[in-house]
């Protein structure tokens, strides 16, 4: 995965209580991957893909995709792959839904189904439709909710994290500063420590504190020259005055 093909927001919440999340979109459709290949980055990364314990933690993540693909970001239509998939052949169609199981292990029994979907078959592994650009089907727009397709279809996907431990050390992480629940948008910031917050705070006002300095010297070595004419002057007049008097006094004597 290179920078120039995806984009991808990992975010955490600042009490450390909730999972982190990050939601991996690629822009060319070629660097997509399969539901195989989805779960495998996760884990890597030491997460699993996405598994949903209700329905607040699904609006959590739409309000995650809402600021991800906010205008400007380039990022447009791309379903997210999520952890639900479905094990076996030759069920029938009513039985189907029920056979579906997190990779993860998680025994939530949320579910956020489009309209007369699973439609099972081939398809055993679950998207979360993500096409803002498209008409809109019998169950309204193609957003958010559930789709089962064929698992080596090529999507994007969004990995779950256990909750980050506060570090000790300074290090640059990404928390989502809403919490679950809140109407508020999602805003991510990032920490990396006082001292690193300082300098970006010190640095926009070297230039401002430079002009101070400048205009207080300049002013200061004005008055200073006007101070040092001033004590030029007072002798020379002392002086003349002086030699004004004594050619006075010697008149008189003679």
């Amino acid at each position: 995965m290179t920078a120039g093909s995806a984009h991808s927001q990992k975010v955490c919440f600042a009490d450390f209580k909730h999972p982190c999340y990050k939601m991996a979109y690629f822009h060319e459709l070629s660097s997509r991957v399969s539901f195989q290949e989805a779960r495998l980055a996760c884990e890597s990364e030491g997460g699993v893909l996405l598994s949903l314990e209700n329905e607040a933690e699904q609006k959590l993540i739409e309000s995650m995709l809402q600021n991800l693909t906010k205008p400007g970001t380039g990022i447009s239509d791309g379903d997210f792959w999520i952890g639900l998939w479905r094990n076996g052949d030759g069920q029938t169609s009513g039985a189907c839904p029920d056979l579906y199981q997190w990779s993860d292990g998680s025994n939530s029994q949320y579910r956020n189904w489009y309209t007369d979907e699973p439609s099972c078959g081939s398809e055993k592994c679950v998207v979360m439709y993500h096409q803002p650009t498209a008409n809109p089907g019998l169950g309204g727009p193609y957003l958010y909710q559930w789709n089962d397709d064929r698992c080596n279809m090529k999507h994007n996907y969004i990995c779950k994290y256990e909750p980050e431990i506060n570090p000790t050390a300074p290090a640059e992480k990404p928390y989502l500063t809403n919490q679950p629940g809140d109407t508020q948008q999602n805003v991510v910031v990032t920490e990396a420590g006082i001292i690193p917050n300082l300098i970006y705070v010190v640095i926009p006002t070297i230039p401002l504190l430079l002009l101070i300095l400048v205009a207080f010297g300049t002013c200061c070595f004005q008055m200073l020259h006007k101070s040092k004419g001033r004590t030029k002057t007072s002798p020379n007049q002392s002086t003349l005055w002086i030699s004004k008097s004594s050619r006075k006094e010697s008149g008189m004597e003679v």
